[in-house]
């Protein structure tokens, strides 16, 4: 039996679920080491669109993590992200 047929696909994603998951696991455990609050954390890591990697190069670099998301952080509406009085 291969991966695929173990564990199915996200819906467009190519990856198996328990794949996926583990990623945005792994990309929270990073955001939250960095000082991200746990909400804001959890939202970017579960974003395909984000650059992980860019948010905590920015932090590295004295940014504050909600800034970090306003200058690096998915392209377009905001609003799914809630407010960010809420990402504390």
């Amino acid at each position: 039996m291969s991966i695929q047929q173990e564990f199915p696909a996200q819906a467009g994603s190519g990856r198996p679920r328990d794949e996926w998951s583990a990623i945005v696991a792994w990309r929270q455990r990073l955001l939250r080491e960095a000082g991200f609050p746990t909400p804001l954390a959890a939202r970017m890591a579960a974003s395909r669109g984000v650059d992980i990697h860019e948010l905590l190069n920015l932090v590295d670099k004295g940014c504050p993590p909600e800034l970090a998301v306003r200058i690096a952080g998915p392209v377009g509406d905001m609003g799914s992200y809630g407010d960010p009085d809420s990402w504390r």
